[in-house]
C-alpha cells in the first residue's frame, strides 16, 4: 500500500471511501444501460430506424474509447479529482439536452456529451491501484465492481417503468439528478491519490514505450477487451431482441436486461474473495470457462429448437459472470505492469475495451435485424469470450518465459 492517510467518509482531504468510488463507477454503468427499454420508442418518436437509434450505445462507446485516451495521462499529470468532477459536470449537462432535444440530430449530439461521465469506470480503478498493490487491488476492485453491478441491474428496471408512465425524456432527467448527486459526494469526499505530483506529457510520452511494449501489458489489455465485449454486444442487440424476437413489453425489457449484472455481481463478489489466495491469472481463466460453458450450451439448445426469452437472458448471466471475475483482474493485471504509468495504463486499457465494445455492438445491432432470432447474438458473445480466454493463456505463457508469478 502507498504511504496514503486513512479514508474518512466526506473528508476530501483523505482518500475516498469504497462507496464514493462504487458510485462514481456506477453513474457511468447506469448513463449506459438506463435507457435501453426505451430505445425502440425513441426510434418511433424520432422517425428513424433502430439502426440508427442503435448508434446512442455503439456511438456513446466509441467517443468513451477516445475520450479515455486523454483522461488517463491527464488524470495523471493533473490528479483523478479535478478530471472527475469536470466530466460528472458536462454529464448533467448533456443529460438535461437529451431530456430536451427536438429531433434526432440533437439528440445525438447530447448522448455523445454525456459519455464525459465514463471516465469513472477507469478512473476509480486507478485510485484504488494508487492506494493498494497489485493482488490487493485486484481484490478491492473485485468489491468496487461487485458494488456498482447493483447499477445495471437495477437501472434498466427503473428506466423501462419511466419509459411506461412517464415517457422516455424523464429517463434523462433521473440521469441528470443522479448526476448531480454524484457530483456533490465527489467534491465532498475524494481526495486526492496521486501524490507523485504528475508526469509532464513529455516526460508521458518518453514512457510510453516501456508501457506499449510490454506483451504482458497488451495480454491483459485484449482479455479484458474481448471478455467486455461480449457484454457490449449484448448491450447493442439485446433490446432488439427483448422486444422483437420475444415480444418483451419496455418494463419487462428493462428487467431481463439486468440479467447479466446477477452474473456480474457474483463474479466480482469471487474476485474480491479469491483472487489474493488464487492469483489474478487464474481468476481470468476460470471467468473465460465459464462464459464459454455458458453462452456455448446456450448456442447448442437454441440451434436444437429451445429457443426462449428465459434461455437467452439466463445464458446473459453467465456473461456477466465472466465479466465479473476477468474485468477486475485483468485491470489490476493491466495497471500494475507499470504502476507508475497507473492512469495512463487504464485509460489506454479502457479505450481499447470501450472501442472494441462500440464495434461489437454496431456488429450485433446489424447482424440480429437480418433474422435467426437470438442464435446470431449468442454467437458474437462466445467468440468474443473466447478471444478472452486465448488472451489470458498467452500472458500465462509469456510470464513463465519471464520467471514471474501469476
Amino acid at each position: 500500500m502507498t504511504d496514503l492517510p486513512e479514508a474518512r467518509f466526506l473528508n476530501r482531504s483523505t482518500p475516498p471511501h469504497v462507496v464514493t468510488l462504487v458510485l462514481i463507477a456506477g453513474l457511468a454503468a447506469m448513463s449506459m444501460s438506463t435507457f435501453l427499454p426505451s430505445l425502440p420508442r425513441m426510434s418511433q418518436e424520432f422517425g428513424t430506424s433502430y439502426d440508427v437509434m442503435q448508434f446512442a450505445v455503439a456511438g456513446y462507446l466509441a467517443v468513451t474509447a477516445v475520450i479515455q485516451l486523454f483522461i488517463g495521462p491527464l488524470a495523471d499529470r493533473y490528479g483523478r479529482r479535478v478530471a472527475l468532477l469536470i466530466c460528472q459536470g458536462i454529464f448533467i449537462l448533456a443529460s438535461l439536452g437529451c431530456a430536451l432535444a427536438p429531433n434526432v440530430e440533437i439528440f445525438m449530439m447530447f448522448r455523445m456529451l454525456q459519455a464525459a461521465v465514463a471516465v469513472g469506470i477507469g478512473l476509480s480503478r486507478a485510485v484504488v491501484r494508487d492506494m493498494y498493490e497489485r493482488d490487493q487491488a485486484a481484490s478491492m476492485i473485485g468489491y468496487v465492481t461487485m458494488g456498482m453491478a447493483l447499477v445495471p441491474m437495477i437501472a434498466p428496471m427503473v428506466g423501462g417503468a419511466l419509459d411506461q408512465v412517464l415517457g422516455w425524456r424523464a429517463v434523462f432527467v433521473f440521469l441528470a439528478l443522479a448526476g448531480a448527486a454524484i457530483l456533490a459526494l465527489t467534491w465532498a469526499d475524494l481526495g486526492e491519490t496521486n501524490r507523485g505530483g504528475g508526469l509532464s506529457f513529455r516526460q508521458q510520452i518518453s514512457e510510453y514505450p516501456e508501457l506499449l511494449t510490454s506483451r504482458r501489458f497488451w495480454g491483459y489489455v485484449f482479455a479484458a477487451a474481448f471478455t467486455s465485449g461480449s457484454f457490449f454486444a449484448f448491450l447493442g442487440g439485446a433490446p432488439y431482441v427483448a422486444t422483437t424476437v420475444f415480444g418483451l413489453s419496455s418494463f419487462w425489457t428493462g428487467l431481463c436486461l439486468g440479467a447479466p449484472a446477477i452474473g456480474y455481481a457474483t463474479g466480482n463478489f469471487l474476485s474480491a474473495r479469491y483472487t489474493i489466495r488464487k492469483g489474478i491469472n487464474w481468476m481470468i481463466r476460470m471467468g473465460g470457462y465459464l462464459a464459454c460453458i455458458g453462452l456455448g450450451l446456450a448456442a447448442l439448445l437454441t440451434l436444437g429448437g429451445f429457443e426462449s426469452a428465459w434461455l437467452f437472458f439466463g445464458a446473459c448471466t453467465f456473461v456477466g459472470l465472466g465479466n465479473g471475475l476477468v474485468i477486475p483482474n485483468a485491470s489490476a493485471g493491466m495497471l500494475s505492469v507499470r504502476p507508475h504509468l497507473a492512469g495512463t495504463a487504464s485509460g489506454l486499457g479502457a479505450a481499447i475495451m470501450v472501442g472494441g465494445g462500440a464495434a461489437l455492438s454496431t456488429l450485433a445491432g446489424v447482424l440480429i435485424q437480418k433474422g435467426g432470432g437470438s442464435l446470431p447474438l449468442i454467437a458474437i458473445m462466445l467468440a468474443s469470450v473466447f478471444f478472452g480466454l486465448l488472451a489470458v493463456v498467452y500472458v500465462d505463457w509469456r510470464e513463465k518465459q519471464l520467471g514471474i508469478g501469476g
